[in-house]
């Protein structure tokens, strides 16, 4: 059964061009081809990238944001309530009237109490700004690096500058030792994402970020196992050219320079909207759809690879009306936070009145451990901002 199974997946009129079966993927003739086997390596580089990222993040993040003024600020805990504290974890973080009128009643608190305790136990769940600091630092450093290693592995490849080229001679290309740690690399890194994805910073487009990394690995695996390796490379790289400055915008926006956040965002904003809404759907979309079947029938790997890069289009859409967005509000002066940030709770601060504020109901304890202060105000254009992987993504490739 299982052995029936195993070969209908690996069918090959699924994944391969007619008249061509993974007879003509094995090594011979001094060409080398990627191996499905060869990906069970990325689950350990997955752990490796996070006892790295463990590491970068305790003995180089968090220094450097010392040096910049980013501490841990000890936050008020929220009164001790069993029965709210229970709806909160196995039900809901942000209950409807009804609700709280219910649990007003089983609590013995009065409503307004109920509120403000479910006001203060999301602001004590939310992220501080040295995780948010320490994460856009750690993926920073990756997409860089990734950036700096695409560059050299495809500068002096034809395909890089006639994307004809990625089908020339296909399936028989040989893979090179650059194309083979690309892919490892950058498999490995998004598998560690998603083992991270519950303990790292949640924002607005959490669902959307789980489909990108999902459709990143998809996509990936696939074009590994395909020989799709040179338009793989190619996608990979235009997807790092922006996640590399949106992350650095991140850094400078936590150590509130404002003016480089600012700045750097505009560049990313503009590098974003030329690589994932220009040059990956007229280029590399194109390349995929148009030039294959110039040599080859269309198969089921051919639409289901194209498809799963139209998914990715639709994402990059998607992150990049949230940036039209942003971008619209700096222009006029009414930026005060990320479109994707889910730290801050729309309406909320303004809706305290003035004895709430006073009861330090958005409060921390300073460096020293004592005084009280109230939450930083947002007077910075994109004090908040805290786009992903990842505005997209990711990042990436898919």
């Amino acid at each position: 059964m299982i052995d029936t199974l195993y070969e209908w997946i690996w069918w090959d009129r699924f994944w391969l061009p007619v008249n061509l079966t993974w007879a003509d993927l094995e090594d011979r003739d001094g060409r080398v081809y990627a191996k499905a086997s060869d990906l069970y390596v990325t689950l350990p580089y997955a752990i490796v990238f996070l006892l790295v990222r463990y590491l970068f993040e305790r003995l180089i993040a968090t220094p450097l944001a010392a040096s910049v003024g980013i501490r841990e600020k000890a936050r008020l805990r929220v009164a001790d309530n069993p029965i709210l504290e229970l709806y909160y974890l196995s039900h809901s973080r942000n209950p409807g009237q009804a609700v709280k009128d219910g649990l007003s009643k089983k609590s013995g608190w009065c409503v307004r109490q109920v509120e403000r305790w479910f006001r203060k136990r999301r602001n004590q769940d939310r992220p501080g700004v040295l995780k948010k600091f320490r994460e856009a630092g750690w993926r920073f450093v990756f997409y860089l690096l990734a950036l700096i290693g695409g560059v050299v592995s495809l500068y002096d490849k034809e395909w890089f500058y006639d994307t004809r080229e990625v089908w020339n001679g296909f399936p028989k290309q040989t893979m090179l030792d650059s194309q083979y740690w690309y892919y490892i690399l950058e498999m490995s890194f998004y598998g560690s994402l998603l083992f991270r994805v519950t303990f790292d910073v949640k924002r607005k487009d959490f669902k959307e970020q789980i489909i990108h990394h999902l459709a990143t690995l998809t996509l990936l695996s696939f074009s590994w196992c395909v020989n799709y390796i040179r338009i793989g490379t190619l996608v990979m790289l235009i997807h790092d050219a922006s996640d590399v400055l949106l992350e650095s915008a991140k850094l400078f926006n936590y150590a509130k320079w404002e003016r480089t956040c600012n700045s750097l965002f505009v560049v990313f904003a503009i590098v974003f909207m030329v690589t994932r809404l220009i040059i990956f759907p007229f280029w590399l979309i194109h390349c995929t759809w148009v030039y294959p079947t110039l040599q080859y029938p269309p198969f089921f790997g051919y639409y289901f690879f194209n498809v799963m890069l139209v998914v990715l289009l639709f994402l990059h859409i998607f992150w990049a009306y949230l940036i039209l967005r942003m971008v619209k509000k700096f222009l006029f002066g009414k930026m005060t936070r990320d479109e994707r940030s889910d730290d801050e709770e729309d309406g909320e601060e303004s809706s305290l009145t003035e004895e709430e504020k006073e009861e330090g109901s958005y409060r921390y304890t300073n460096g020293n451990g004592s005084g009280l202060g109230t939450k930083e105000c947002n007077n910075g254009c994109f004090r908040h901002l805290s786009l992903s992987e990842n505005v997209c993504p990711s990042k990436t490739v898919y």
